[in-house]
């Protein structure tokens, strides 16, 4: 059943996901304990994520739980092929290719949708979408992402969200690592993999200063850049400023910046009249989960010729100056580079597997909407983590307890 682009990749994937595991610890652990009991035995998954050695391992845990486990990708340009074809002979279905149309793309997300999965573990929300276009209404769905968590309170509020959706994104152990650790180090590989420049010396603006655009606004400034950060938020403009960057409009910034990095989760960021003021050689790269933040649109209609350059990354010749697009304005760190680490992404996903067996447990009692994870989920998933870094952190003493449950004692 499923369409993969070469199932003969199967044994380089095999080796991507036997390196995975040995990264990914928590999820690991997870994975034995429930691989006796399966306390997914009869349910329908069905995944709308990138299918990458990370989600592979995840694939595996909640297979390895009982579940019968589908995927299509999230992304078009996001597929890791060989991971794909190592999927299918563990006989999971698998809907993915690297450079998938957009029709092709929907296709493969109908297929999982058709499955009628009991509960859908999704990344940006167009796996949610499609399930409530074609009326499928499950027990539960987990939402890895901002922007998918941003278009799920959208359809909530508009009474179109018809089933109980956990906001993993938000999980402190997800957005605070990794968005902040994953997304920072490895937006800035897949430019690096695209471009091979050297950031030291460099202007790099970073559009949005959210989790993610902090990260990367971090790991540039680490590497010997000056960053600039732009923002729409007052309140984040503020916290840019005393982070140490330097803060201003693109309006401003676009005639100085070497390399544009958006992370807002918002469209047409960086458009025509930023692209007309930009220097030669400029390299424009999207860390947000959808291609609308660079207006790729205007930039094409600008250009007297194009071409590519080098894998993921295409020359736009707009005449007297040359502008560079990574990975087509798609996801940076996943359509040019492999994602985040397998450390980072231990978290997430181990956030997704315990969503997935709270769903089960929980989704006939809540109501549609979006709920954020059980703070004790959290906790679990740190102090996993930390177990398996060899930390060891103080418990409260009953005197502690007492004091901060309290309010009688005083100076």
């Amino acid at each position: 059943m499923s369409k993969i682009k070469d199932p003969s990749l199967k044994e380089a994937g095999r080796l991507k996901v036997e390196w995975a595991r040995t990264r990914m610890p928590v999820l690991m652990q997870l994975k034995q304990s429930y691989e006796k009991e399966k306390p997914l035995k009869g349910f329908v998954i069905g995944g709308g994520l990138h299918v990458t050695k990370e989600t592979a391992v995840l694939a595996e845990a909640l297979q390895a739980a009982g579940a019968e486990f589908s995927l299509a990708a999230s992304n078009p340009l996001s597929t890791q092929d060989d991971v794909a074809a190592f999927l299918v002979s563990e006989g999971i279905d698998v809907y993915a290719w690297r450079g998938m149309s957009k029709d092709e793309y929907y296709w493969a997300i109908e297929q999982v949708a058709e499955k009628n999965p009991d509960i859908i573990v999704d990344d940006g929300g167009d796996l949610t979408l499609v399930m409530l276009q074609k009326g499928k209404k499950p027990l539960g769905g987990c939402e890895e992402t901002t922007t998918g968590i941003v278009r799920a309170r959208a359809m909530a509020s508009q009474g179109k969200l018809t089933f109980p959706l956990m906001a993993v994104n938000d999980a402190e152990t997800k957005w605070d690592f990794d968005n902040v650790y994953g997304t920072g180090q490895s937006a800035l590989d897949g430019i690096i993999r695209a471009t091979n420049v050297l950031l030291a010396g460099k202007t790099v603006v970073v559009s949005g200063y959210g989790h993610v655009g902090r990260g990367i606004a971090n790991r540039a400034r680490g590497m010997g850049a000056e960053v600039v950060v732009t923002e729409v938020s007052a309140i984040r403009a503020l916290r840019a400023r005393m982070d140490g960057f330097r803060v201003t409009n693109m309006i401003e910034a676009a005639p100085i910046g070497d390399i544009f990095i958006t992370a807002t989760g918002d469209k047409a960021v960086i458009r025509e009249e930023h692209f007309k003021l930009m220097k030669d050689g400029a390299i424009l790269a999207n860390a947000g989960h959808f291609n609308v933040e660079i207006d790729v649109n205007a930039l094409e209609s600008l250009a007297k010729a194009k071409k590519e350059i080098r894998p993921n990354n295409v020359e736009y010749d707009l005449g007297g100056k040359k502008l560079y697009l990574i990975a087509e304005g798609r996801l940076v760190n996943l359509a040019a580079a492999e994602g985040h680490p397998s450390e980072v992404m231990d978290m997430s996903f181990a956030n997704q597997f315990l969503s997935v067996l709270y769903l089960k447990e929980n989704g006939k009692k809540l109501a549609p909407g979006v709920y954020t994870i059980p703070k004790e989920q959290d906790e679990q998933v740190a102090l996993l983590k930390l177990k398996s870094m060899g930390i060891t952190i103080d418990t409260l003493t009953d005197e502690q307890v007492k004091y901060l449950t309290g309010f009688e004692e005083g100076t």
